[in-house]
């Protein structure tokens, strides 16, 4: 065996992505992640927010060998041919590996199956260089949202 200190870096093939049921014990990883990832930092508490809307959006994640959430995202239907994506987050220490892309061109293919192909987000105005390289556009001016600036950002896709 090798150092046991040392991190061994996750290939994002090694992952899988797969919808996660609200309310369910995946969920629940994933609530934590976001927390984690994206309210902490901010001094904010996901978990004082009012989850219950959540119930009608679709979840998903990304998953290691040992079932333990890397990654998550929110889609939420819009239109039949549309949604808003929401709090994606990668689990530290996993960023810059490609599972962020990984796990956004996983989405939108399972979206495209279901007929969705105009995607909208709200951006950290931080993270729309990551974006953009995943064929967003911004749209709009930036705004502030949960106390920091974003960005709005679309992109269309064209089902073949």
């Amino acid at each position: 065996m090798g150092d046991p200190t040392s991190l061994t870096p996750i290939l994002p093939a090694s992952l899988d992505f797969h919808q996660v049921v609200f309310g369910s014990e995946a969920y629940k990883q994933t609530c934590a992640l976001r927390n984690e990832v994206l309210r902490k930092p901010l001094g904010l508490d996901l978990f004082s927010e009012d989850l219950s809307q959540e119930k009608d959006q679709l979840h998903f994640g990304m998953f290691d060998r040992e079932a333990k959430l890397i990654a998550c995202v929110i889609a939420v239907p819009q239109a039949a041919d549309a949604a808003k994506i929401r709090q994606m987050a990668v689990r530290a220490g996993f960023t810059g590996q490609g599972v962020g892309r990984m796990l956004m061109r996983s989405l939108e293919e399972t979206l495209a199956t279901r007929g969705v192909v105009k995607l909208s987000l709200h951006a950290r105005v931080t993270a729309a260089g990551f974006y953009e390289k995943l064929g967003y556009v911004r749209t709009g001016e930036p705004f502030v949202e949960v106390g920091i600036p974003h960005i709005r950002m679309e992109k269309s896709a064209d089902i073949e």
